[in-house]
């Protein structure tokens, strides 16, 4: 079968090749993959920004498919469904974070850029009805880092003033659309007026440029300041947004790509009873929430572009350019 691997002999650094098609053994399925997305992770696996790298695998976190072959013991039921993938190993039992032994799929475990993937039978759930197979692979990484971040670290309800920055990721059009469904007043921030313009089309009250320099000060001067702000870029705007929020608001960061701040106003965090909430995936109940959330709603993934599996390496020029607005899928 073909796959995408991480090899150390290209210059790419990721190659497509032929690999032996996995059997699933005990309590594991054979899943045909019709079509995976890429995530930032993927991009960093390929530079080596990620932890505990190992060459000739397969990478992927995002996959839906349909179950072709079930091991010993998994229900027959199974056999034929049009399934997506919790894309979380070993979660373990604390909701509060992550064990020790946790990982994603698709780093070091085989991922999804294959015709086939091997998965243990918890970690498919049915694929939402509303949503086609492009759709449908779009969702489980971004969807459930988004749902933890909205609704159990930021806690977001209906009428209250949310910002999202960096609209054009995954992980931040899901939170946009999930703040939305919830009833919340959504703005956001993007290097790019073009990706503001999509946001504000599809329901966001406004957005604002964070090049801009006094981005800011328009910001708090046109809303009066946020109940709750979702971040993935940390880095110096950290002041930013202290500025930003209300008294007693959240702050909740799910990543870092603009490293650290050179120093936090921590007299105006601790005076403005601001929380600060870190955040990274989800837990497996928090996976099945957000499946139930989308479909209940009918979210639908905002998606960049689709192109044949044979255009992979292409895609992952594009994430790193950063000029995508919502998913990048390839297809099989």
């Amino acid at each position: 079968m073909k796959a995408l691997l991480l090899v150390d002999e290209s210059q790419d650094k990721i190659a497509i090749r032929d690999i032996e098609k996995p059997s699933p053994k005990s309590g594991e399925v054979l899943i045909q993959i019709k079509a995976a997305a890429l995530n930032h992770r993927d991009q960093w696996c390929r530079i080596g920004m990620y932890p505990n790298i190992k060459y000739d695998t397969v990478l992927g976190s995002d996959g839906a498919g349909i179950v072709s072959e079930l091991g010993e013991g998994v229900a027959s039921d199974w056999l034929h469904k049009e399934v997506i993938v919790n894309p979380n190993i070993n979660w373990g039992s604390d909701e509060a974070a992550q064990s020790a032994e946790y990982h994603i799929l698709g780093m070091p475990t085989n991922g999804t850029f294959a015709e086939y993937v091997i998965v243990n039978v918890d970690r498919l759930m049915e694929k939402p009805a509303h949503l086609d197979f492009n759709e449908a692979a779009a969702l489980p990484l971004g969807g459930l880092t988004a749902y933890r971040a909205v609704f159990s670290k930021g806690q977001i309800s209906k009428g209250q003033k949310v910002l999202v920055t960096g609209i054009g990721g995954g992980v931040a059009q899901f939170a946009f659309q999930s703040a939305l469904a919830a009833g919340a007043d959504v703005f956001v921030t993007s290097g790019s007026e073009e990706k503001i313009t999509l946001a504000t089309d599809l329901g966001a009250s406004g957005g604002f440029v964070y090049k801009e320099e006094n981005w800011a000060k328009e910001a708090l001067k046109s809303t009066g300041g946020f109940d709750v702000i979702i971040d993935s870029a940390g880095g110096n705007a950290m002041n930013d947004y202290l500025r930003l929020i209300k008294p007693g608001g959240r702050l909740v960061h799910y990543g870092s790509t603009s490293g650290v701040p050179k120093n936090i106003d921590m007299f105006r965090l601790f005076w403005s009873q601001a929380s600060i909430h870190g955040s990274s995936m989800g837990s497996d109940l928090e996976f099945k929430e957000m499946v139930k959330f989308v479909s209940l709603n009918k979210i639908k993934p905002i998606i960049s572009s689709v192109r044949n599996f044979d255009q992979i390496v292409s895609a992952f020029d594009e994430i790193h350019a950063g000029k995508q607005m919502g998913k990048l899928v390839v297809s099989f």
